[in-house]
């Protein structure tokens, strides 16, 4: 066996990061806005048996959402079917530091997810409540915005 001379350049660890980020877009920038008023739609438990639900307005990006899934995998021991159910599909700008006026808007810095009150973040499902609670009180950690664990109604 041949072995390799490392110095410590060839030591870097290298991170692997899946952040989301959508195919195609119709804009390339848009305005910021104002996010009014409470979640009409997806704002029930539809595919899991719990729920996290955001309880303010707020933007999440895709680096937020991705820690988030890796700490629900870990905290479940890769058990528990995870679903999602935002996607960061609004561009945020941003001009570097000490730049002067003009010039136009910024280049694109991330991708974020408009979320709204009452919004289904992520869904959990095969796993039991204890660790649903302790999947999601990590999951809350990465959030920006305050958020609660809910359980899925039963359809009559």
């Amino acid at each position: 066996q041949e072995l390799l001379a490392l110095n410590a350049c060839d030591a870097a660890v290298v991170v692997n990061v899946r952040v989301s980020v959508p195919k195609r877009i119709k804009r390339r920038r848009v305005f910021r806005g104002k996010i009014k008023g409470l979640a009409t739609r997806g704002n029930r438990v539809s595919f899991g048996e719990f729920g996290l639900q955001a309880l303010d307005a707020g933007w999440i990006n895709g680096r937020q959402l991705e820690a988030s899934r890796i700490a629900a995998n870990r905290a479940t021991a890769g058990a528990a079917k995870i679903w999602i159910r935002i996607f960061p599909d609004k561009p945020i700008s941003s001009k570097p530091a000490e730049t002067r006026m003009g010039k136009g808007k910024g280049d694109i810095d991330y991708w974020a997810a408009e979320v709204r009150p009452g919004t289904i973040l992520f869904e959990l499902g095969n796993v039991t409540e204890d660790k649903a609670k302790l999947a999601f009180k990590r999951i809350a950690h990465k959030m920006p915005v305050k958020v609660r664990m809910v359980r899925r109604t039963p359809t009559t």
